[in-house]
């Protein structure tokens, strides 16, 4: 098949994307397929050949990402497009994606996982992996995604979704109980998320999350082992426990620099809690009408009750990601796993 694996784009998550990107580009031409990553935002700028002989393009036009510790500079992105275009589809993208056979999301966070690219490619009939633009945009919004953990008997932390501005912040340092997690409305990757235990924290959190636009949720925080499920198809896989290093939390730096926290899979936990949380979360994966595969977040707390904390539609796929972990502990390497989803999201409607 031709495939054109879409990842970067302009989010947050940009260079985790770029090397999930790079990760699936890679093991789908390594199974026959003639893939092609492209950045979604910065286009084929750089492409000096017809569009249609990218397929062809030595090592799918792959380049050596990295994750740094710092999120991207995203402003920076932008002034880096030379044809200053509004469009958040690079140059080529579209038309490049419209010759693929299929599209392998790469894409990570609010650009990608949201909903409004998947709308995009149903409307110009591009078949693509993973869910669709309305299930996408629900699981995305993590208000709305609560209320369907509730409607659907998935344990979740009370919670309180609101909109502020800067002079809403004393009234709200004063009345917010703590200790909280606050929470960008749409963020991932740990990025928009803060967990204040006092007053002065709980005033810099609602400072920081203005910058990514002041509409939040802010829940009870919550206690316990940090845990993730993976849904693939119409199963789930095998927990994998996150222990951040010297008690830290797992947050942007922690999940994607070496020796900041330890994964362990299968996670040491007992047959009835890994049944637990494997079927909260493809009950939540159907109730969202997700599609192919997802991957739940959950607190286990001491009594042994799995509360869960957020679903991702396009969860990491790294190749020392969270959901590629899980897979490989079933006996699915890799590259069947990138098979497994292409096969899956092309299968259904």
């Amino acid at each position: 098949m031709n495939i054109i694996v879409l990842a970067g784009g302009l989010s947050p998550e940009r260079q985790v994307s770029l090397v999930s990107g790079q990760g699936i580009c890679r093991a789908l031409r390594s199974l026959g397929h003639k893939a092609a990553l492209v950045d979604m935002f910065l286009g084929l700028e750089a492409w000096e050949g017809d569009v249609r002989d990218i397929f062809d393009a030595p090592d799918g036009l792959c380049t050596q990402e990295e994750i740094t510790a710092q999120a991207p500079d995203l402003e920076t992105v932008r002034a880096s497009r030379k044809d200053r275009s509004a469009s958040l589809f690079g140059p080529g993208v579209l038309e490049a994606c419209r010759m693929a056979d299929a599209v392998f999301l790469g894409l990570h966070g609010e650009c990608g996982e949201d909903g409004r690219v998947q709308a995009a490619f149903d409307l110009l009939g591009i078949p693509y992996t993973g869910s669709g633009h309305l299930a996408s945009g629900m699981a995305m919004n993590k208000d709305v995604a609560k209320q369907v953990m509730e409607r659907a008997g998935v344990l979740t932390a009370p919670w309180r979704e609101m909109r502020y501005q800067k002079e809403d912040i004393p009234r709200l340092t004063d009345e917010l109980p703590l200790p909280a997690a606050v929470k960008t409305i749409n963020g991932g990757s740990s990025l928009g998320l803060a967990l204040p235990e006092t007053r002065e924290e709980l005033r810099a959190a609602l400072e920081e999350m203005l910058g990514y636009g002041g509409h939040v949720i802010v829940e009870k925080k919550l206690k316990g082992r940090d845990l993730t499920v993976g849904v693939l198809g119409d199963q789930y896989l095998p927990a994998v426990e996150i222990i951040a290093q010297n008690g830290g939390y797992f947050d942007y730096a922690a999940k994607y620099q070496q020796g900041q926290c330890q994964e362990v899979c299968p996670a040491p936990i007992t047959p009835e809690q890994q049944r637990a949380m494997g079927e909260a979360a493809l009950r939540l994966h159907r109730a969202l009408g997700l599609r192919a595969y997802s991957r739940t977040d959950f607190i286990l707390d001491e009594d042994g009750r799995a509360w869960c904390l957020e679903v991702n539609t396009l969860p990491g796929m790294t190749p020392g990601s969270l959901l590629p972990k899980e897979a490989a502990a079933t006996g699915l390497a890799y590259p069947a796993l990138c098979q497994k989803i292409l096969d899956l999201s092309l299968a259904e409607p």
